[in-house]
């Protein structure tokens, strides 16, 4: 536990001295929700609706830290890692692949908390915002959509020689998430078509699961999206330790 607790609080120190970090993961989620609200007001989400543009949004905002997180942050700092033989130097010492992951995980997830809490401090200052459904619901889901998208992370992570690949394939994995899940382009006003790419996506349904529980309205499939993220979440974290390599 002393040894994870370290290297948490090392990771926490080198991942604030990282600008793009800060950009991506705090700054650019706080910056789109007030843009959003200050093009959406206080405008319901369509007409005859209970809840507004604002209030839809939210929920897919707060994603956009999650996926900073967990699909650059943690994938990028891993291999590059292995390609500077830091993580070659850490297997002639007491820790663990395991903890290595863990103690990303948990920098990373201190990081997607605060990014999520300034956007709710942004929605609530500025334009009054308030979950019609039940916190700790949301909670939940969030949690479930955070380590969904952290194992993807890991898994990336592990099989990455070093940041050529990681790189291209976060960047495969991440633009394509943030223009088509619903984080920033709404998943209810798409084609049809894209709306069938968008569906394959754990993002997409992470987004669904959000709004379900922050909006309180019926969504169809729910627990398939449940039991989608919960199998991708697993199977990814056992597949980013059976393939973590130190070099």
């Amino acid at each position: 536990m002393k040894t994870l607790w370290t290297l948490t609080k090392i990771e926490i120190k080198l991942a604030v001295r990282e600008f793009s970090g800060v950009l991506f993961g705090l700054m650019l989620p706080v910056g789109l929700m007030i843009l959003l609200g200050v093009l959406n007001g206080n405008k319901p989400a369509f007409e005859g609706a209970n809840y507004t543009l604002t209030q839809q949004s939210f929920p897919a905002v707060i994603t956009i830290g999650i996926i900073a997180t967990g699909l650059m942050a943690i994938p990028i700092t891993i291999s590059s890692y292995r390609e500077k033989k830091v993580l070659k130097r850490f297997k002639v010492t007491p820790t663990s692949p395991l903890a290595i992951l863990i103690a990303q995980v948990v920098n990373s997830f201190i990081f997607s908390t605060v990014s999520s809490l300034l956007v709710w401090v942004a929605a609530k200052i500025f334009f009054d915002y308030k979950m019609i459904g039940k916190v700790w619901v949301f909670l939940g889901f969030y949690l479930l959509v955070l380590f969904s998208i952290y194992s993807l992370g890991l898994m990336i992570a592990s099989v990455s020689k070093n940041t050529k690949t990681s790189n291209l394939l976060t960047s495969l994995v991440y633009f394509p998430m943030f223009f088509l899940s619903g984080a920033t382009v709404p998943f209810e006003i798409m084609p049809k078509g894209m709306q069938m790419v968008s569906n394959i996506m754990p993002l997409t349904h992470g987004i669904k699961l959000l709004k379900t529980a922050s909006l309180a309205i019926p969504v169809d499939n729910v627990l398939i999206s449940i039991i989608y993220l919960s199998v991708l979440a697993i199977a990814c974290t056992i597949v980013s330790v059976a393939t973590f390599k130190w070099d």
